[in-house]
């Protein structure tokens, strides 16, 4: 746009207004004609027409109209219209409006003249607003309070002008003897900004004389005197002792925006426990207090930000954080959750827990929605607290197993994973655990929750009735044996539809937990029915969940079924000294084996059983028929070990990640030191001596000295033209995380002045210019910075280009210096981030833009190749160093990231190395929306062969 605008207003495009039109009506008698016309006539003029030739008309037939309609109109319609020429000079035609104005300043109703007195607030051209001063000043005594609000306001705005102090010489007296007896509070409000903009000692003398009645003022005055306060503490931190007692007595208002920007200021102005501690207090107060989730998301933001520069005060707070979670929106919820989790310590970890435990208990008896979110939500801060504070486990691990069942299976999941990792960091609930786990086994209805509790049962089954019950329970699960009958087999159709009628029953009761998690078709409740014998169909109800899984096809839950009964099997044969037993035992471990391999061979199967878990079942197969001490330490030890080194791996990462977030800069060993106890405590309160010290501590630490590293920013600078150019341009870019802050420094190499030099600039991508462009005139060899603004929309690479424009006084001729291409990086808008693997699997699921990049470099080595995609991309690898460890010549990792704009990145990495030493394969790419995806691929494809 060219000229800023005050007003917006819709205006359809398909019916334009002629001008010759609104002429005939306003030139008529009809008042709602009139009104029409006017409003036709503002739009117009809002949309680029100029409709100079109306102007005449509405002076001489719109003027002296006395509604009070068309006179708003009217001042709208001068608001728009252009009132200089070229050159800025005032048109000599925009002297016949001032004696309209004059006459509305004087005029005998309070609209008329409030209405005016707004429409001087943005007038900008001295020339008109100078013979009306006399009448705004008399505005100011006018008995109605609408009138004196809008006089004051238009004495700021006059005394704002270039030449305003000229005007109104005595203004700011003036306005504070107003202030002084004014009693509306609008007015007031008014009056007391106009000395604050325009006077500030003034402002301040007024506050200071009146400290105690603060408190009292209106909302809309307290908000003016919050920002008058850290004005003059910006200026003069030495004197905001003063102020935080103002501050800390509005806190006490009446009014929630107030106590929100009060709390708000404190943090700004004070590091002092007390001041801290009160805002936090302010934003716990407002979180509970207030209905709009989009506050509580903010007042959530900026507790968010006092945890990470005052932790030791959040902690004191932590149960009044907690109460939040009432709230049933989920983003209220997880940001809480988040909070809370860094704050918890020893003293409140029991507390914490506990009202947890209630929230998990209270998801149960609900029918809300989102429960089974928020219950996984729960569960996953509740797993958090015990792995932070292993002496809590005890108190949460058998509420949270009744949930091994639940309908969510993401919540399942999380239960049955915090499980696992509990049972082996707390030696002293294995028992306890085990025997819950076996007796709550039947419940697990989900395909993905069975295979880990089976192997914590394989894995922590120790003594001879554990090892028992065990392979009892997983037999019990599997029902019957075999999973089909050999005359069944021969008519699989004819059969399902014999026995499909006289089983609905069961098929119907069946249904709602096979297909729990979304995954098992309706034929796989009636495979049931075909291929179950009739005991085993009633019996199954309850204790069937291993065989309904494995009737639906699920041959890898069969070949973890196989391991688990391998590894109890072996153990069983180290603590049962009857060598009877064991042997039986073995029979029936290699029949349900047998009978896995001939389901998965079986044409009545959904389809065969896949190379892997055949593999793996007869493996176990062969192990059982001949048993070796030295297999047996590799099924017994090995793998519980390699569990015990990822749990520690993942400690140790998390606390390097812990410590890298509390390293901070600190200042230089000869750096001033200012000793507080050294100097006078005369006259302070507790809270400025507070103040102070933590004042002194920070500029002890280097917190007041810290800059941005200079050679960061030299590395933003881009050359735009050549040195031999005419005109010279280089740009510094800032990308911020919704726009682009380029600053253009221009420079002219000739001997003579540029005239109309303009920066034209255009963009390809989702990007798009704030701003039209500004022509300006250059001296010789001078320069100039031009400063644009451009907004991003997406996570995606683009481009800026475009030229500059300029003409000379010798060759009447535009001049055109063609400009470099910006190329804005995606690497701006992504970080590195972290989630789990579980929900990394399910966003590669889900994503449906892939971009597959095929591995082309230099790099021979696989671990070197990796990390060179990891610098290159500023992501993070989610894949632990153990399992990237060694030499095989295969690599497979996964990597993550985060935009600004919430989106996520998910690269996958498997590489393999060829016979010849070269490195081949694929990257993928996988996000939510195209342009991320496509711009990964790019800049993986240009950076992977190795160049910088």
């Amino acid at each position: 746009m060219d000229k800023s605008s005050t007003l917006l207003v819709h205006y359809d495009k398909g019916t334009p207004a002629v001008a010759k039109e609104i002429k005939e009506a306003l030139e008529g008698n009809d008042v709602e004609a009139k009104v029409d016309a006017m409003k036709k006539a503002v739009m117009l003029l809002l949309n680029g027409e100029t409709i100079p030739q109306l102007f005449i008309t509405i002076i001489r037939y719109v003027l002296p109209s006395e509604d009070h309609t068309i006179q708003k109109l009217l001042l709208l319609y001068l608001e728009l219209i252009e009132k200089t020429d070229s050159k800025g000079k005032v048109l000599p035609e925009m002297i016949l409006i001032c004696q309209n104005l004059r006459n509305n300043l004087i005029h005998p109703n309070e609209y008329i003249r409030g209405v005016t007195l707004r429409f001087l607030c943005r007038l900008k051209e001295t020339e008109i607003v100078e013979p009306l001063t006399p009448s705004v000043l008399q505005n100011l005594e006018h008995r109605h309070p609408f009138v004196r609000r809008n006089a004051i306001l238009a004495v700021m705005s006059i005394y704002k002008l270039p030449n305003g102090e000229q005007l109104f010489v005595d203004a700011p007296e003036m306005i504070e003897k107003a202030l002084s007896t004014e009693q509306d509070p609008s007015a007031k409000r008014n009056a007391f900004l106009m000395l604050f903009t325009c006077a500030e000692e003034r402002a301040v003398n007024y506050l200071l004389s009146n400290v105690d009645k603060v408190s009292d003022w209106n909302e809309s005055l307290q908000m003016v005197v919050l920002e008058l306060i850290r004005s003059v503490c910006k200026t003069k931190p030495s004197e905001k002792g003063k102020y935080i007692k103002i501050i800390i007595s509005l806190l006490s208002a009446t009014s929630s925006a107030v106590i929100y920007e009060c709390a708000g200021t404190l943090v700004s102005l004070s590091s002092a426990p007390t001041a801290i501690r009160a805002a936090a207090n302010t934003y716990c107060q407002l979180l509970l207090s207030q209905s709009d989730n989009n506050v509580k998301l903010i007042l959530l933001d900026r507790l968010s930000e006092l945890k990470s520069l005052h932790r030791d005060i959040m902690v004191e707070l932590i149960i009044d954080v907690l109460r939040v979670l009432s709230s049933p929106n989920l983003d209220i919820r997880r940001k809480t959750l988040d909070i809370a989790l860094d704050l918890i310590t020893h003293h409140n970890i029991n507390e914490v827990v506990q009202m947890l435990k209630k929230e998990v208990v209270k998801t149960q008896s609900g029918e809300l929605e989102k429960n089974g979110e928020y219950r996984q939500m729960l569960i996953q801060a509740i797993h958090a607290c015990a792995v932070k504070f292993p002496e809590v486990a005890s108190t949460v691990v058998h509420l949270l197993m009744d949930f091994l069942g639940d309908s969510n299976v993401a919540s399942a999941l999380d239960v049955i994973s915090f499980v696992r990792e509990i049972i082996e960091t707390n030696p002293k609930l294995r028992v306890s655990i085990i025997t819950r786990l076996l007796d709550t086994f039947y419940q697990i209805r989900a395909g993905k929750v069975c295979p880990c509790a089976l192997w914590i049962i394989g894995e922590y089954c120790l003594s001879l009735s554990e090892v028992e019950s065990g392979i009892s329970t997983i037999k019990q699960c599997l029902g019957e044996l075999p999973f089909y009958s050999v005359s069944e087999e021969s008519e699989p159709t004819e059969t399902s539809k014999k026995i499909q009628p006289t089983s609905s029953a069961m098929v119907s009761s069946r249904k709602p937990v096979i297909l729990a998690d979304g995954t098992y078709a309706t034929q796989s409740a009636a495979s049931e029915t075909t291929f179950s014998t009739p005991t085993v169909v009633q019996g199954a109800l309850t204790a069937g969940n291993l065989r309904a899984l494995l009737l639906t096809g699920d041959f890898f839950l069969g070949a973890v079924i196989a391991c688990t009964m391998t590894k109890l099997v072996l153990r069983l044969e180290e603590v049962q000294s009857s060598k009877t037993e064991v042997n039986k035992t073995v029979t029936q471990a290699l029949l349900i084996m047998v009978s896995m391999l001939q389901l998965g061979q079986s044409p009545a199967s959904p389809h065969p059983i896949d190379n892997d878990s055949y593999e793996r079942i007869v493996l176990c197969i062969k192990l059982l028929c001949h048993r070796n001490d030295e297999m047996k330490k590799i099924w017994l030890e090995s793998c519980r070990q390699s569990f015990v080194k990822m749990i520690s791996e993942k400690q140790l990462r998390e606390m390097e990640e812990l410590k890298a977030k509390t390293q901070t800069t600190h200042a230089q060993p000869d750096d001033l030191i200012d000793f507080f106890h050294l100097k006078s405590r005369k006259g302070m309160s507790q809270l400025e001596l507070e103040d102070q010290v933590q004042d002194d501590l920070k500029r002890a630490t280097g917190e007041f000295t810290r800059d941005e590293n200079d050679a960061n920013k030299l590395n933003r600078i881009l050359q735009l033209t050549g040195f031999s150019d005419p005109v010279y341009a280089e740009a510094y870019v800032t990308v911020h995380h919704y726009d682009i802050a380029l600053e253009v420094t221009v420079i002219n190499r000739t001997k003579e002045t540029l005239q109309n030099l303009c920066l034209e600039l255009a963009t390809m991508g989702d990007l798009k210019l704030v701003e039209r462009p500004q022509n300006y005139s250059l001296a010789p060899e001078t320069s100039m910075l031009i400063k644009a603004n451009i907004k991003v929309s997406s996570t995606e690479t683009g481009v800026i280009f475009g030229n500059i424009v300029y003409e000379t006084s010798n060759v009447m001729e535009r001049n055109v210096v063609v400009l470099n291409d910006i190329h804005i990086d995606i690497m701006d808008y992504i970080s590195p981030a972290v989630c789990s693997d579980v929900a990394f699997r399910t966003m590669w699921a889900e994503f449906e833009w892939e971009n597959k990049v095929a591995v082309n470099t230099k790099i021979e080595n696989e671990r070197e190749f990796l990390d060179h995609i990891i610098k290159s991309t500023n992501m993070k690898c989610l894949t632990g160093p153990s399992e990237l460890e060694g030499e095989c010549g295969f690599l497979a990792a996964n990597l993550y990231a985060k935009s600004v704009f919430g989106e996520d990145a998910l690269v996958n990495v498997s590489i393999e190395k060829q016979t010849d030493g070269a490195l081949s394969g694929y990257i993928r790419i996988r996000s939510k929306t195209q342009g991320i995806a496509l711009s990964l691929g790019d800049k993986i494809t240009l950076k992977q062969k190795g160049s910088s």
